[in-house]
């Protein structure tokens, strides 16, 4: 279903969908179907009739944001797409950043992150996989995860919760999500685990988010020198780099974030 406000949502707050509001709810909706939506489909999704919804894709043609397939589906056009990777390309964070990933990347031969703290979840902001020889991760730039569940987002939160009622307000009273066996869920672990992060400044995943991937993550201070911006990941398969092996590296890892040369 798509994040933008529906005509029932509306309806239920006694105003009506505006055109901008339709247009950006099919939009936001063409990017969850890489593969294609039909018009039925669409108009099932941001639940609006057919012909509203048909010049409302008509109008994202225009522009560029939509095209159809050979199938006559829909998908996001190129100029949209061609728009949004130029500013993701020129994003500060993302210039400034992807030297360290690169970096990174090659000395661990593993998947690398840049996130930031969104809420309840992280957003991966720049992501880099070694050219051969690691198996994809789950992870996409701009996708999103429980920040509870990840070390990214245990790192980000360490910085931002300072105590257990500032936990307990953020958790407000929802269930934490188990990714794995191994995730948080309390909110008193999740305290716990925060207090340690600030203790030894970094942060792991111990297959809490995917089984079978552990991870290491360090604060980055792309915009400020007290507080991060984001946090940056080193992600391994742990049957090939043991969490153990990551949490050794540190010290080149914080080097390397840093803009030293590591030891």
């Amino acid at each position: 279903m798509s994040p933008w406000v529906t005509e029932a949502d509306a309806a239920a707050e006694g105003s009506k969908l505006v055109g901008s509001d339709r247009v950006l709810a099919v939009l936001a909706e063409l990017a969850r179907h890489p593969d294609g939506i039909g018009l039925e489909e669409m108009a099932r999704a941001v639940d609006s009739p057919k012909p509203t919804v048909h010049r409302a894709l008509a109008a994202l043609r225009r522009a560029g944001f939509a095209a159809q397939n050979g199938h006559g589906r829909y998908v996001l056009g190129d100029e949209f797409l061609r728009m949004a990777f130029a500013h993701h390309e020129a994003r500060p964070d993302h210039v400034r950043v992807t030297p360290v990933l690169t970096a990174l990347c090659d000395r661990h031969g593993e998947t690398v992150h840049y996130a930031v703290l969104d809420g309840t979840s992280v957003v991966y902001r720049s992501k880099l996989d070694p050219s051969a020889g690691a198996v994809r991760l789950t992870s996409v730039v701009g996708g999103r995860n429980p920040a509870h569940c990840t070390a990214v987002g245990k790192l980000l939160l360490a910085h931002s919760l300072p105590d257990e009622d500032a936990v307990r307000a953020w958790a407000g009273g929802r269930t934490l999500e188990r990714r794995t066996e191994r995730s948080i869920s309390t909110v008193e672990e999740l305290h716990a685990e925060l207090v340690r992060i600030r203790e030894q400044g970094y942060a792991t995943d111990d297959q809490e988010n995917e089984p079978g991937v552990n991870c290491v993550a360090v604060p980055a201070y792309l915009t400020s020198p007290t507080m991060p911006s984001g946090a940056i990941s080193v992600s391994g398969l742990a049957y090939r780099t043991p969490l153990q092996t990551l949490i050794d590296d540190l010290p080149a890892i914080r080097a390397i974030v840093s803009g030293a040369e590591p030891t």
